[in-house]
């Protein structure tokens, strides 16, 4: 591994642990002395996504990275929430088994996932993704929301 900082391939690994992303290897340059820190991913046939327009392209984890972190954009979500919610949709697109897969599926189980994380996040990116063109659409869509959140505090007789 090239150190990042003086180019010298002269460098060792101090620790490594498992996490969503992959292995992070914490390594040390003997010859600058600086640390760094790496990730190694399996290289997995992902789908390619077919669009709406019938076009085809790859799965793209950074893209899709990009259009979540934009909906979160100025919310208190941890950028760790962000990348575990993409590596859970990458690895359900795997476990698919299938050589294409529609961009409807990848959009649901984001909504599904920012549901989860964030109901402001959610209200943006399902303003775009669901066609909420109106006012009206939007304040139907919030009023769900705020159905769906309070039906499991309210309290049963």
């Amino acid at each position: 591994m090239r150190c990042p900082y003086c180019s010298s391939h002269d460098t060792r690994v101090i620790d490594t642990t498992r996490d969503s992303q992959g292995i992070r290897r914490r390594r040390e340059c003997r010859t600058c002395t600086q640390r760094f820190s790496t990730y190694e991913r399996a290289i997995l046939e992902s789908p390619l996504i077919v669009k709406q327009d019938g076009s085809r392209e790859p799965f793209d984890r950074e893209k899709l990275e990009r259009g979540i972190r934009v909906a979160c954009a100025k919310r208190p979500v941890a950028a760790a929430d962000i990348k575990r919610l993409v590596g859970e949709i990458e690895a359900d697109l795997r476990r698919m088994g299938r050589l294409e897969v529609p961009s409807r599926m990848v959009g649901d189980r984001v909504i599904a996932g920012l549901e989860k994380l964030d109901p402001i996040a959610y209200v943006r990116y399902a303003i775009v993704y669901l066609r909420l063109d109106d006012l009206p659409s939007v304040r139907a869509e919030i009023d769900r929301l705020l159905r769906v959140q309070k039906a499991p505090s309210s309290p049963t007789s």
